[in-house]
């Protein structure tokens, strides 16, 4: 298994339009085979961080998704709502792993 790490810098004043953004991409990630942990949004920290965490059952069905992705009208909405309103203002990416054996 591989989980996805996604740390997002985004525009305060545009929570609402980040939220539904997060919203359409939980589904999607689940639609395509993935499991997704949620988004988890500014509170009483930083105002512009937000974080999501996915997996996917290896790395090859992570780019299998990516490249599926590029080609579906559900997904380029996605992309297109957070190009429109520049509700993200960068993100990093980090790939990570899970420990499996905590005895």
């Amino acid at each position: 298994m591989i989980t996805i790490h996604l740390k997002y810098e985004i525009d305060a004043d545009k929570l609402e339009d980040f939220e539904e953004y997060g919203r359409r991409w939980v589904r999607l990630v689940n639609r395509f085979g993935g499991t997704h942990h949620g988004y988890f949004l500014p509170s009483e920290s930083d105002s512009d961080i937000a974080y999501a965490l996915f997996s996917f059952p290896s790395l090859a069905a992570y780019e299998q998704y990516r490249s599926d992705s590029m080609s579906d009208s559900e997904c380029q909405q996605a992309f297109d709502l957070a190009r429109e309103t520049r509700c993200i203002k960068r993100y990093e990416r980090r790939f990570l792993r899970p420990l499996d054996d905590l005895s």
